[in-house]
């Protein structure tokens, strides 16, 4: 591959970029993929299979390139036992908002206690500003 890596990040509906906004304001740090298909692109501009030390670039709904995340760390989680770092990372109050959060966006998941996520850390190591053409 001779890019970077991609990620596409998506809220409620196809116009919310509201999680891509949020890395962008340092506060969304983290965040979670369904650990059975981790390694498959979700989408054209996202790659799957983070690991640690990849250079991401980050997209929004629009297909524009919006700023780049170095990936800290990666390890497995079960939807009942949320780290606080995790939470925290994903910009929400507590263990519960996370759930409540995931139960919303995974509708057609069944998210026991043992769901297997796999969570990704990242820090913003670059804005990409958006062209004004």
């Amino acid at each position: 591959m001779n890019r970077p890596k991609r990620i596409q990040f998506w809220g409620e509906d196809e116009n919310d970029d509201h999680l891509v906004m949020e890395i962008i304001e340092g506060k969304k740090t983290a965040t979670v993929s369904k650990a059975d298909n981790y390694y498959e692109p979700e989408s054209e501009f996202d790659d799957g299979g983070h690991e640690v030390t990849d250079i991401v670039d980050v997209y929004d709904l629009k297909q524009r390139l919006r700023c780049r995340i170095r990936i800290t760390e990666v390890y497995p989680v079960k939807f009942g036992n949320i780290p606080e770092k995790l939470w925290k990372g994903e910009a929400c109050r507590s263990a519960e908002h996370f759930q409540e959060a995931h139960r919303y966006c995974w509708r057609n998941c069944d998210l026991n206690d043992e769901f297997e996520m796999i969570a990704t850390h990242f820090v913003l190591v670059e804005v990409i500003p958006l062209s004004k053409t």
